[in-house]
């Protein structure tokens, strides 16, 4: 194997795949390990003084699952809901969440060197929530670090170890 071929083998063996999908105008993707299913939107059981980015919850078999629409979480799009709407299903730190997106794109691999850090925007959108931004055919896809964000005392929907409960 040549040198050019063997360097080409290992940056493959570093790529991550991630999950694209629309809200609004523009196009996010999210680390495909945490996939749990995709699945259209079906009604929730609304939770009074939610936030108005988490919808409510759903029994998904035997599960109490939160639904959060990541449009209105991140202030893009109109949420609608109707026989297109779809949610993604997550788990994450052994939780089960659900977002709500426009629509499921694609697949995308991506090697690190593919990936541009994410910008500083200051207070008006954390960057902690982005792993970064990648350029995929012509379009800027902003990659969603979804575990940070579920995890977030923001979102209080998965409680972590570093995280005080108070009672």
């Amino acid at each position: 194997m040549s040198e050019a071929a063997l360097q080409q083998a290992v940056s493959a063996s570093k790529e991550n795949e991630f999950l694209s999908f629309v809200l609004g105008e523009e196009h996010y993707a999210l680390d495909i390990t945490t996939v749990k299913e995709i699945r259209g939107y079906e009604q929730v059981t609304k939770i009074a003084n939610a936030p108005s980015f988490i919808k409510g919850v759903i029994n998904l078999r035997g599960d109490i699952v939160p639904i959060v629409d990541l449009r209105i979480k991140f202030n893009v799009g109109e949420a609608t809901y109707n026989d297109f709407t779809i949610v993604i299903m997550l788990n994450v730190h052994d939780r089960i969440v659900g977002i709500v997106v426009d629509g499921v794109s694609d697949v995308i691999r991506l090697s690190e060197e593919d990936m541009l850090p994410p910008p500083e925007f200051g207070v008006a959108f954390d960057s902690k929530y982005l792993h970064g931004l990648a350029d995929v055919e012509e379009h800027m896809v902003i990659l969603v670090n979804i575990e940070s964000l579920i995890t977030s005392n923001e979102l209080g929907l998965v409680e972590t170890k570093t995280q005080v409960v108070e009672g």
